[in-house]
């Protein structure tokens, strides 16, 4: 298959594209500077010149394509509840030269969106596109395709990671860096689950392969870890004191992230495996973290 990815030089794209090219799939990546176009073609892959914010060079890379992947996303934490607007635009644009095909469209999406109730694990079978959290608008504007005849499957995110990112765990150990202590909220007892990027990579690659008209899949290999714990192995790693701080300190200590360091977020990919016959192996979160590199 020919598949236009968008996020193509991004840190998960960069996984997704050579997982995709070892199964002999042609990759097409939007890129918006000649820089990521030579990444592009230095891996394999071709490039295609746009950006998110151009509606018109989604739709054309779309539209040229057996299959779409989309990855990119804004993460100007600061700009949250824009981006996501601005996301489901992008989906929307994405989606539209595949209605009323077989073509499969791979959008993404949060983990957070599969809670029915606080405490319980985030599941693949959950849907409320009333959900507080602003994300959702993602997942809306792929129900709105699916309905208009689109093939589209959804994978909700976890805390993607290796030993350079561990995705919203970076922006605390930056936060962390910055200040010169590692934070967590209260007790630290809000749960965030995990899965290694190239497991993540798979997923996707199995899912644009096997993945059914509708589905929502899980890229979850650790099902929840402790914020507390994860502070800890941030104080660990860059020789930073572990402290405690109230919901009205963390501003100061956590910066943007402090919206999100109360979020409890543990999920299962349960129904995700079954599925899909998709086994992670990849290394924790927490070791990953203890083997980045100080300089990063």
């Amino acid at each position: 298959m020919q598949i236009f990815i968008t996020g193509a030089t991004g840190f998960i794209g960069s996984a997704v594209i050579p997982e995709l090219l070892s199964a002999g799939h042609h990759v097409v990546g939007l890129t918006r500077s000649q820089r990521g176009a030579d990444m592009l073609r230095k891996v394999g892959a071709e490039a295609h010149l746009g950006a998110l914010e151009d509606l018109d060079s989604l739709s054309r890379g779309a539209e040229r394509s057996d299959a779409v992947i989309h990855l990119a996303f804004d993460h100007d934490f600061l700009n949250y509840e824009a981006n996501c607007r601005k996301d489901a635009d992008a989906i929307a644009a994405l989606g539209k030269p595949l209605v009323g095909s077989d073509r499969p469209m791979l959008i993404t999406s949060a983990i957070g969106m599969g809670i029915a109730t606080p405490g319980e694990l985030a599941k693949e079978t959950v849907l409320d596109l009333q959900h507080g959290n602003p994300r959702i608008a993602s997942e809306k504007a792929g129900q709105g395709l699916l309905q208009a005849g689109v093939n589209l499957i959804t994978i909700r995110l976890s805390q993607i990671h290796d030993i350079r990112r561990q995705g919203l765990v970076s922006y605390l150990i930056d936060a962390a860096r910055a200040r010169n202590t590692a934070a967590y909220v209260g007790d630290g007892a809000g749960r965030w689950s995990a899965c290694h990027v190239s497991d993540t990579a798979l997923l996707y690659r199995l899912a644009l392969e096997k993945g059914e008209r509708g589905a929502r899949y899980h890229a979850v290999e650790e099902e929840g870890i402790s914020l507390r714990n994860i502070a800890h192995a941030i104080g660990v790693r860059f020789d930073l004191p572990v402290q405690s701080v109230t919901a009205e300190q963390a501003p100061d200590y956590l910066g943007a992230m402090s919206g999100f360091a109360t979020f409890d977020m543990p999920a299962s990919s349960v129904l995700t495996q079954a599925a899909l016959g998709w086994k992670p192996t990849g290394p924790g979160l927490l070791d990953d973290i203890r083997a980045m590199p100080r300089e990063t």
